[in-house]
């Protein structure tokens, strides 16, 4: 009898991603209302593309980049980082990746060895917690205040601090909330990493998307965290290029070493075509980006609207970033996020994710996306009032 085929533990210790298993189910049905993927419907501007083609054009994507990115790009990311997020880097802190993902596995990969602790909010993103899981670390969740708009809590994550904690790992803007973490709460993370002398990993791939006031700030730019700083960025977001995978982090120059000896196996080098449509997004016209906004805001208020019909339903607390909210389902069958989204698909027709995928805190809510056109949000919500009434 042959041997069954041996997996690692590694692999067998992470879930199947609920996000992709609603995707999958999705398309075993016609016509779903589809709310479960934070993909932008939206096309990527015209002179992205215009800016690829002509890089193909003329040659210049067949062969490898340096590693690290072309320099001409990271040249361009420098004085992104100086203008907006008030980062002083080097072109040689750079490095360009395969989306923000390809940057914060490297990273953390670099800085975390079996056994140590990486600390999370939950709610958080599933990928950032299977990045740990992968690194052979273990997750140690900080559970967000839900009912202050899932406020950062400085207090959970310090009581979650051990002898074997290695860093910090958080998103803001927030996946799955729409929590934009303020500038208070970032500095009093900063203050925890320094006395505690730990590495700080952000995803920062919302930081345009912002609203109500509401600015994005980036820890790095706080004096004396630079260098135990691992800042990730992508252009999947912002510039609506999810199909490009691209992204790049920026780090001190000694942790910056370390981590592009994980970036070469991992990667060689970013998509060289989506390097030089990355050089024409920054080049270019930047007024697509605050018309992406005001789309997802207009989008943002029309769900609010839409879950304020369903009180006996839903509980939410209205996002202040990104393009996700995170309602509490108050009915019992609630409880299992996973089965209710699972029902809700089959039989209403509309495609959400389970809350369970994002921490311990997540279960009884679910995942909504509104970077989707508005007469999907309507249809989706038609046909939930439809199936709730039920």
């Amino acid at each position: 009898m042959q041997d069954r085929i041996r997996i690692s533990s590694r692999a067998a210790g992470i879930p199947k991603s609920a996000i992709h298993e609603m995707t999958r189910l999705s398309k075993e049905i016609d016509d779903v209302a589809f709310l479960s993927w934070a993909k932008p419907t939206s096309n990527a501007p015209e002179h992205i593309r215009e800016g690829a083609i002509e890089a193909i054009k003329n040659g210049l994507t067949d062969g490898y980049s340096e590693s690290p990115g072309l320099l001409v790009l990271r040249e361009e990311i420098v004085k992104k980082l100086k203008r907006d997020n008030g980062i002083d880097a080097a072109a040689t802190d750079i490095i360009v990746t395969i989306g923000a993902i390809e940057g914060l596995s490297a990273a953390v990969m670099a800085v975390v060895d079996p056994g140590d602790e990486v600390i999370l909010p939950s709610p958080t993103y599933s990928t950032h917690v299977n990045q740990v899981v992968l690194a052979g670390a273990r997750p140690v969740f900080a559970p967000l205040k839900e009912k202050e708009g899932f406020a950062l809590d400085t207090e959970a994550l310090e009581k979650a601090i051990t002898p074997r904690t290695k860093a910090i790992l958080y998103c803001s803007p927030n996946n799955p909330t729409g929590t934009v973490f303020s500038e208070k709460e970032l500095r009093h993370i900063a203050d925890i990493a320094v006395r505690h002398n730990l590495i700080v990993i952000t995803d920062e791939a919302y930081e345009y998307f912002t609203f109500d006031g509401h600015r994005h700030f980036s820890i790095a730019s706080i004096p004396g965290m630079y260098s135990r700083t691992i800042s990730c960025f992508t252009f999947t977001k912002t510039y609506a290029m999810t199909g490009w995978r691209l992204g790049y982090l920026c780090a001190d120059g000694d942790l910056v070493k370390q981590i592009s000896k994980i970036h070469i196996p991992f990667a060689i080098c970013a998509p060289v075509v989506s390097q030089y449509a990355a050089l024409s997004a920054l080049k270019g016209p930047q007024d697509c980006i605050k018309e992406f906004s005001l789309k997802y805001e207009s989008a943002r208020n029309l769900m609010c609207e839409r879950l304020d019909g369903l009180k006996n339903v839903f509980s939410y607390q209205k996002p202040h970033g990104a393009y996700l909210m995170f309602p509490r389902i108050l009915l019992e069958e609630g409880a299992d996020s996973m089965s209710f989204c699972k029902k809700l698909l089959r039989e209403g027709r509309v495609s959400t994710t389970p809350g369970v995928d994002f921490g311990p805190t997540g279960e009884r809510h679910l995942r909504l996306s509104f970077c989707v056109p508005e007469d999907m949000i309507n249809k989706a919500f038609d046909r939930m009032e439809k199936f709730l009434s039920k």
